[in-house]
C-alpha cells in the first residue's frame, strides 16, 4: 500500500509547495528520486501534470483536476489503513488512548483503574498527541480515543466529558504575578502570552490565551508557537510569558519546572477534560471505555454494578 501511496504523496506535496526542492525536503527524499516518480507517474497517466519553469512548478488544467483525486485517493488509504490498525487492536483486545500534555494515568487514574477492573485483560497503549490541528476526526485518526481539553467541535467526533476543570495561570517566578495567591482574569489579559503554532486549530489555542474572555487574540504573545505539548513545555521554561491550564495539568507541571508557579484565576470560564473519539471507530473497546467513564460520573455503586456484569 506504501508503494502504490508514494507517488501519489510525491505529487501532492509538490503541488502543495510549488517546488521540487522544498518538496523534497519536506519528504526527506533526493531531489533527483523525487523529479523520476513524478515524471513516472506522469508517464504512467499519459498526461503532464506539472509545468516546470526556473522557480518551480505549477499545476496543468490536467494537474489541478487530478490533484483533488489524488488528495481523495491519500485520504482513502490513510483511513482504510487507520480502519484496519484499529480492527487489529480490537482482534488483540488492546486499545490506543492519545493524549496531551501529561500522561492522562496521572490526571486520571480512576478511570483506569475502573477500566482494568471491568477488562482485566485488555491493554491499553498511550501515545502522545500533537496539538490539535485540522477537522478533529483527521487529527484523532492515528488513535482510538484521546483524553484532552475538546478542540471544535466536529460532526465525524463523539464526546464524553470526565470533569470540569477550573483554569489557573502559570507564570514564571521572577514574574510579579508569581506573588499572587490568586487572580482575575482582567489582571492578566495584557500580558505576553506564550503562543501555539499557526497550524494549531485556533479556538482550541486561544482559549489556553483567554481570547474567550477578551474577544480576540493577545496583542503581545512571545515568539516561537508551539505544535506540541512538549514545545508548550518548553517555552513555559523559558519564562518569555504566561499561558493558562487547567488545574490539573498545571499542578504536575510546577512540580517538574520549579522556575515556574500556578496561580488560580478566579472568574475564568472553567476547561473540559473529555474523552474524544472517531464516530466510525471501529474498536468496540472504546465503548467500554465510555461507559466506565459513565459509571464513575454516576459514583462508586455504579462502577461495581458495571464491573460485576462483565
Amino acid at each position: 500500500m506504501r508503494l502504490r501511496q508514494a507517488p501519489l504523496l510525491y505529487f501532492v506535496t509538490v503541488a502543495d509547495e510549488g517546488q521540487m526542492t522544498r518538496a523534497a525536503r519536506k519528504l526527506h527524499v533526493a531531489q533527483p528520486a523525487l523529479s523520476q516518480a513524478i515524471a513516472q507517474l506522469e508517464s504512467e497517466l499519459g498526461v503532464e501534470l506539472l509545468a516546470r519553469h526556473a522557480r518551480g512548478v505549477t499545476l496543468t488544467p490536467a494537474g489541478e483536476a487530478f490533484l483533488a483525486k489524488a488528495r481523495a485517493a491519500l485520504e482513502a488509504m490513510a483511513d482504510a489503513t487507520q480502519t484496519a490498525q484499529s480492527l487489529a487492536r480490537s482482534a488483540q483486545s488492546s486499545i490506543a488512548l492519545g493524549f496531551l500534555g501529561s500522561p492522562p494515568a496521572l490526571h486520571t487514574p480512576e478511570l483506569f483503574a475502573a477500566f482494568a477492573a471491568v477488562h482485566p485483560d485488555v491493554a491499553v497503549s498511550f501515545r502522545e498527541l500533537p496539538m490539535p490541528h485540522g477537522p478533529t476526526a483527521t487529527w484523532l485518526s492515528q488513535v482510538d480515543v484521546a483524553i484532552c481539553h475538546p478542540p471544535a467541535p466536529d460532526a465525524d467526533t463523539r464526546m464524553q466529558t470526565l470533569r470540569i476543570e477550573p483554569r489557573v495561570v502559570v507564570a514564571p517566578r521572577s514574574s510579579p504575578l508569581a506573588e499572587r495567591r490568586s487572580l482575575d482574569v482582567a489582571e492578566v489579559l495584557d500580558e505576553t502570552f506564550l503562543c501555539c503554532h499557526t497550524s494549531v486549530d485556533p479556538g482550541w489555542a486561544g482559549f489556553w490565551s483567554l481570547d474567550d474572555h477578551r474577544g480576540k487574540p493577545p496583542a503581545r504573545v512571545a515568539s516561537g508557537g508551539a505544535r506540541t505539548a512538549e514545545e508548550m513545555l518548553a517555552n513555559i521554561a523559558s519564562g518569555r510569558g504566561i499561558t493558562t491550564l487547567a488545574a490539573c495539568q498545571a499542578e504536575l507541571i510546577v512540580k517538574v519546572l520549579p522556575e515556574v508557579v500556578a496561580i488560580p484565576l478566579r472568574d475564568a470560564h472553567p476547561a473540559e477534560v473529555a474523552l474524544l473519539w472517531r464516530s466510525d471507530c471501529h474498536n468496540p473497546l472504546v465503548e467500554d471505555l465510555v461507559a466506565v467513564a459513565r459509571s464513575i460520573g454516576a459514583g462508586p455503586d455504579a462502577v461495581q454494578l458495571l464491573a460485576s456484569t462483565r
